[in-house]
């Protein structure tokens, strides 16, 4: 029987992200959305505009039994640069954000001991900016951004941004990487 757990990462444009967390073993499902801010059912429009406080984020299920949460902020960790304030490559505003949510103490803790084991160990030239915050909120995004990458793989933002993230993620975890 599946003991499953749930992960909230934000590490820049959610389409990045769950491309990423969806071709790994033990993940049961991978859904974009906003977490972080204060204004409920935000339209992509409005999180955007850098008003809402939230961040695109993606929300995964996963098999304890499969894959762990340290594991799960490894990846996370090696497929976004978390040095950088509120951006990722050419995205830029809050709402692009690097930011673990926490759904409990024990992840808090572990997200917190491995950046803080990042920074003392220099694994990234620059000091790690990504926030580690409680969950509070997750809202789904829209359908348009859902499955993004399957449904547009031959776009430029998915040959530029994504299929290199994706070949990064096959490199450095081969035994985890389903497709």
């Amino acid at each position: 029987m599946e003991k499953t757990e749930k992960a909230t990462f934000g590490g820049g444009c959610f389409w990045c992200t769950e491309a990423i967390f969806k071709r790994l073993k033990g993940v049961i499902s991978v859904l974009p959305g906003y977490s972080g801010g204060s204004v409920k059912n935000p339209t992509a429009k409005e999180v955007y505009s850098g008003t809402t406080g939230h961040a695109e984020s993606v929300q995964i299920v996963f098999d304890l039994k499969k894959i762990s949460y340290a594991k799960l902020l490894e990846i996370f960790f090696k497929t976004h640069d978390p040095t950088t304030l509120n951006r990722q490559g050419a995205d830029i505003g809050s709402h692009y954000r690097s930011v673990i949510f926490y759904h409990d103490d024990k992840q808090k803790e572990i997200a917190q001991k491995y950046k803080e084991e990042l920074d003392k160990t220099h694994v990234f030239a620059d000091t790690i900016v990504t926030e580690i915050v409680p969950f509070e909120n997750f809202y789904e995004a829209g359908a348009d951004d859902k499955n993004f990458y399957e449904k547009n793989k031959m776009s430029p933002y998915c040959i530029f941004v994504i299929d290199p993230k994706l070949e990064k993620l096959k490199e450095s975890f081969p035994g985890l990487v389903t497709s």
